[in-house]
């Protein structure tokens, strides 16, 4: 198939360092690629990809410190995608809603992909007048408050099965990946090293937005041999650091849609301590591949009961449910039923 990618371009594809959209773009297009599909890869200058990439810009916006007005990038990124979009047979979006105006009128068929939360009363409105549009939900939870929409499937992320070589032996301190804001509630995973007593390593980065946040708050707490904060890690690193941990602890306190952290300590089978939030129960086998848990005093519990579980089942479960091979695969069906769909009914590009 002939497969446009179009992603964000806060962050390269991959990231350099943080990024969870981009990199799961990144995974999915290069297994395309693998399986000899004809991809373009609409993303930032600093992208490195096997298909043939359309630079936007030269790099990712978040690392550019002269780039002020970030949506004018994206609006030109659109005419690119516009300009060029007879050489495709379906369009697949990441950057949530702002080309609905556009590809409703396009007979090449196009999917988005939501990654972010949907449970903001200012995307009804929104989603009521686009309801025609093809919509995939990254969990089933995501989908929970607007279950009206278009929604083609739900469909999981997944990691190339040789990014991270699993570690047969537990480490012997916990693990928090991420980025630093209130609802990803590092704070509690730091009140549950204390009461544990075992150290906490913290890598994750910190957005302007919640600067303010993290030295209020965050900074106090980080006092003490208990505690480690890394920053922010890049890809080469995040396996040797879940690898060695004795669990990754994820603490959230939002409808998290997904959490990419969750299948990268999997793939380096490590077992998970996560709050019941958003798509947490979906992911998380509860005492297969870590524990479910509601409260900090059950975290604490957890943290004691890590023995029983296998190392090597949570490295079966990453290569049962979660490789890129296998996200390709769940696109790949809804790109060919949205592409057929659009050759039934006799369009010139087919």
């Amino acid at each position: 198939m002939r497969i446009a990618q179009v992603a964000p371009l806060y962050e390269s594809v991959p990231p350099k360092t943080y990024g969870g959209t981009e990199r799961v773009v990144s995974y999915l297009t290069e297994a395309l690629v693998e399986a000899q599909h004809e991809v373009t890869l609409y993303a930032s200058g600093d992208s490195v990809t096997g298909a043939r990439l359309v630079s936007v810009c030269p790099r990712a916006l978040r690392l550019n410190k002269s780039s002020v007005d970030r949506q004018s990038h994206h609006i030109r990124m659109l005419e690119y995608v516009q300009r060029d979009i007879e050489q495709f047979d379906i369009v697949h979006y990441h950057i949530d809603y702002m080309h609905f105006p556009l590809s409703r009128r396009q007979h090449v068929p196009s999917l988005t992909t939501l990654h972010g939360r949907l449970d903001l009363l200012d995307l009804v409105p929104l989603y009521r007048e686009y309801d025609d549009m093809p919509l995939v939900s990254i969990s089933d939870a995501q989908r929970a408050p607007l279950p009206w929409v278009n929604w083609q499937a739900t469909v999981h992320h997944g990691l190339p099965e040789d990014l991270h070589v699993p570690r047969k032996r537990a480490g012997k301190y916990l693990a928090f990946l991420g980025r630093i804001s209130p609802e990803k509630r590092v704070d509690r995973a730091i009140e549950i090293a204390r009461r544990t007593g075992i150290k906490l390593k913290i890598a994750a980065k910190v957005d302007a937005v919640d600067r303010e946040y993290f030295q209020e708050e965050i900074e106090p707490l980080l006092e003490g041999p208990l505690v480690e904060f890394i920053g922010e890690i890049g890809e080469k690193q995040k396996g040797r650091f879940l690898g060695n941990a004795r669990a990754l602890v994820f603490p959230i306190d939002w409808p998290e849609p997904f959490g990419v952290a969750l299948i990268e300590a999997l793939a380096c089978g490590t077992p998970v301590i996560a709050f019941r939030c958003g798509s947490v129960p979906e992911v998380i086998e509860d005492g297969v591949t870590g524990f479910v848990v509601d409260d900090i005093e059950g975290a604490v519990e957890a943290v004691k009961r890590l023995d029983i579980i296998s190392r090597q089942r949570c490295r079966e479960v990453f290569e049962e449910r979660f490789t890129n091979r296998r996200m390709m695969c769940e696109y790949l069906k809804v790109y060919q039923k949205l592409a057929g769909r659009q050759m039934a009914m006799g369009s010139s590009w087919a």
